[in-house]
């Protein structure tokens, strides 16, 4: 896969980003943050893909859920870069991400954004990823009403930058 940085394009402002583009795996595990009592967890799998438009590009992530009574969940993310962000607006959030700085690292990413149909409720997150971006691990921390209420741990592995050739829908089977 030919790989195009485009002046002032997401592989080119956002380098750490566009490094997780590919299919990742792993698990989603949700916490009570009064009690730290697990509240849910599934496994997951994730297409990010950064789609070359000409004189753009565009960001646009797919998420498959799999819980263990069967259950599966499909959420499609198409994101808007503008301003050295990434923007979502969709039926379900609203929000951005970006690199966080200073990073010396180059490991870390922050994200922002409300649930539409939950007033009063908001998100952080980080993504960390390893020096290889072979492995990432992503915190969310939920609020409501500035209270921060759930946690959500998130632990994935790389499987392969082959995002367009993926058509494997079955759960993962780690």
């Amino acid at each position: 896969m030919a790989v195009t940085m485009k002046p002032g394009g997401v592989r080119e402002v956002m380098p750490i980003l566009a490094s997780n583009e590919g299919v990742w795996e792993g698990w989603y595990r949700y916490y009570d943050a009064k009690t730290g009592k697990l509240t849910d967890q599934h496994r997951s799998r994730l297409l990010c893909r950064l789609i070359d438009e000409g004189d753009s590009e565009r960001y646009y992530q797919t998420n498959h859920y799999f819980w263990e009574d069967g259950r599966h969940e499909i959420r499609e993310f198409p994101a808007e870069f503008r301003n050295g962000r990434l923007w979502w607006d969709n039926d379900l959030i609203k929000g951005w991400a970006a690199h966080m700085l200073p990073d010396d690292f180059n490991r870390s990413t922050c994200l922002n954004w409300t649930r539409k149909n939950e007033p009063g409720i908001y998100l952080y997150e980080m993504i960390q990823n390893s020096d290889d971006r072979k492995n990432r691990a992503r915190t969310w921390q939920w609020f409501r009403d500035g209270i921060c209420f759930q946690r959500t741990l998130i632990d994935e592995v790389f499987v392969t930058r082959d995002w367009q050739n993926w058509s494997d829908h079955s759960p993962p089977k780690n």
